[in-house]
């Protein structure tokens, strides 16, 4: 069973991934680098590794972009024994007005949710611990009355079946993908109402079939998929904030209608995160 938590604080909903984004939790990479190899793209990049000074320029002018785009961003406190905090999408998800705070999948990351469940109490938000086996947030994805919810190596279908007891008016769909891809995040991502990002090559065929029967589907490419392309960030009004390199993903999203907001965050995705992966949103406008 979840721990509830009923805070006073009302300012959090979240009932998409792309209404606009107006409050969100982030943390600096202050202490990022690659320490245990827990993904494809880390294993690419760790003799290289993590350029600190960099890696928190990149991060200040994602916050700033955030910020001229009118979204209050949060901090975290930035801790040394957690090398993967900036990846702050995976230690809770918003659904509705309430944040589900991770059980996290790594003992690299394990520690991590107790930071943000601080924050949470300290701010008195509506907070739900869960208590199952683990899930991270970078799994989660939300869409109207539907929470997608990647079945991987950081997330088990024990703890989903417990997430649809604690929403029973809202249709969970469990998505088994290649777990070599760390989060279904990395390989999926809703875009609006109709278009979504996938790497299909994550899926077997009849998930992808799932998936692609209920979205336009821009497909992302291998080399695009390695630099994260389908990880972008919807801040809502069909603004999106991308990578730079990503060209065809930016191409598409503009040939849609997107406004493409590129930023460059090259120095972070080495350790196989991007824009989502970098964001917790706490209050999204609702969709109508």
């Amino acid at each position: 069973m979840a721990t509830v938590i009923k805070g006073e604080y009302k300012h959090v909903n979240c009932d998409s991934e792309y209404g606009t984004l107006k409050k969100v939790i982030v943390c600096e990479p202050r202490y990022m680098k690659i320490d245990e190899i827990i993904n494809e793209t880390q294993r690419h990049f760790a003799k290289d590794n993590i350029n600190m000074k960099r890696a928190m320029k990149q991060h200040q002018h994602f916050v700033d972009t955030m910020r001229a785009n009118g979204v209050d961003v949060y901090k975290l406190p930035a801790m040394e024994k957690f090398p993967e905090q900036v990846f702050t999408r995976d230690i809770g998800f918003t659904i509705g007005e309430t944040v589900f705070v991770s059980r996290m999948g790594s003992n690299i990351r394990d520690g991590e949710e107790k930071v943000l469940r601080n924050w949470l109490l300290e701010h008195q938000i509506n907070l739900s611990l869960i208590e199952g086996d683990r899930i991270e947030g970078g799994d989660v994805i939300v869409h109207g009355d539907t929470v997608y919810i990647g079945v991987s190596g950081r997330t088990s279908e024990e703890t989903i079946q417990e997430l649809q007891s604690q929403l029973p008016h809202m249709n969970v769909v469990a998505v088994p993908f290649d777990p070599i891809y760390l989060h279904l995040d990395c390989v999926f991502n809703i875009l609006s109402e109709e278009d979504a990002l996938i790497y299909k090559h994550a899926f077997e065929e009849k998930d992808y079939q799932m998936l692609a029967s209920k979205f336009n589907v821009i497909e992302v490419e291998k080399e695009e998929q390695f630099t994260m392309g389908t990880n972008v960030l919807s801040i809502g009004n069909k603004k999106v904030l991308s990578l730079p390199v990503n060209k065809n993903v930016n191409a598409a999203l503009r040939e849609r209608g997107y406004e493409v907001l590129e930023v460059d965050i090259s120095e972070i995705i080495k350790s196989g995160g991007s824009f989502r992966c970098c964001s917790m949103p706490l209050y999204r406008e609702e969709m109508h």
